[in-house]
């Protein structure tokens, strides 16, 4: 049995629907505070972070060996009086990972997941139709202009993801326009629409490029970098030449929707194999 511990969005749901259509028994698991979509309608185990070692027997006793992780989820409030006995121990590791980044923060989960005897899977071993193979998925292809923008992107992205910051930003002639950090792609896709400003690039010589990718060694079995059809509305509203997607390390929900609104708003989604590409 496989547990889809799911946060927001539609990436739990969709990989409901993936393991509903090939007649998998699975789990949805909702963590208090944040809805999670059921297209299925899937059993649903509840759970508090502060009573996690009663969750990992609840699925125990279900018969779960499997656990895969996804959609977003922000950084849940902990109430210290609603430990129980047993997550009490867990607590101090807990605790100072919350301290840290969100890759300590999936790192240590990860620990305790695995201590407690469950296999982590990776969104897109369960849905592999989710991650895009390398090449130009739309009708517009990105120029030169374009590729030297993305290089660019792809090395502040690394630089930002060794800090553990964010997995994204925006590069326009070679300027760094907007760089993710904690509110998320929407947000800074959303302040850069929102907020022109005359030192902007002239777009005519260059439009500039949305860029994602994983974090530099992070664990791709949890946050894999997602897109979809929002996405490139956003990229297309920040007034952007396309979206640059690291092959094999970003997912698309919807990628038939993402990709024709792209081609009706002229944009380019390009997966970009950094090991063949210098430019």
């Amino acid at each position: 049995m496989l547990a889809i511990v799911a946060g927001t969005g539609r990436l739990p749901g969709a990989l409901s629907e993936n393991l509903t259509l090939l007649g998998k028994d699975h789990i949805l698991c909702e963590i208090d505070g944040f809805e999670i979509e059921n297209p299925c309608d899937a059993p649903v185990i509840r759970f508090r972070v502060e009573q996690l070692a009663h969750f990992f027997t609840t699925l125990k006793d279900r018969k779960v060996e499997e656990v895969v992780f996804a959609g977003a989820i922000h950084r849940p409030k902990i109430d210290p009086t609603a430990f129980d006995p047993e997550t009490l121990k867990l607590a101090p590791k807990f605790l100072a990972a919350m301290q840290g980044g969100d890759d300590m923060i999936l790192r240590v989960v990860l620990s305790l997941f695995e201590d407690a005897g469950f296999t982590i899977r990776a969104a897109h071993e369960v849905a592999p139709d989710l991650l895009p193979m390398p090449g130009v998925l739309t009708n517009v292809s990105p120029d030169t202009k374009d590729k030297t923008d993305a290089a660019r992107a792809a090395e502040v992205t690394a630089t930002l993801g060794v800090a553990d910051v964010g997995q994204g930003c925006v590069v326009q002639q070679g300027q760094v326009l907007a760089c993710e950090t904690l509110p998320g792609t929407d947000w800074m896709l959303a302040q850069l629409a929102n907020a022109p400003f005359s030192a902007r690039p002239d777009p005519s010589k260059g439009a500039g490029v949305f860029f994602k990718a994983p974090k530099p060694g992070q664990d791709r079995r949890v946050d894999l970098p997602i897109i979809g059809p929002a996405t490139v509305d956003a990229v297309a509203a920040a007034g952007l030449g396309g979206l640059v997607l690291e092959a094999g390390g970003v997912m698309i929900m919807e990628a038939d929707v993402a990709i024709e609104k792209a081609n009706t708003a002229g944009l380019f989604i390009w997966v970009r194999d950094k090991t063949t590409e210098t430019a």
